[in-house]
């Protein structure tokens, strides 16, 4: 989790990802952000997110992307 939250940090240093629970909801992250965690979680995790996973409720909070994550690590 530690290495996802420095991702997300790197996007958005100023947003307390540990607590945010609408990332997506509320705008914090966009479209970009999104390609551009997508690359990074591939990078570190070794794990791809397909588009059928590129929905708001995988994105709204870092809890919910780092469950996405192991879930996809689980899958391989």
């Amino acid at each position: 989790m530690e290495e996802l939250l420095n991702i997300l940090s790197e996007l958005h240093p100023d947003v307390d990802f540990t607590c945010q629970e609408g990332l997506v909801d509320d705008a914090i992250l966009d479209s970009m952000d999104i390609v551009s965690l997508i690359a990074a979680i591939k990078d570190v995790y070794d794990v791809s997110i397909t588009a059928r996973d590129i929905v708001p409720e995988h994105f709204n909070s870092a809890a919910a992307l780092y469950r996405l994550i192991q879930r996809l690590a689980d899958e391989d």
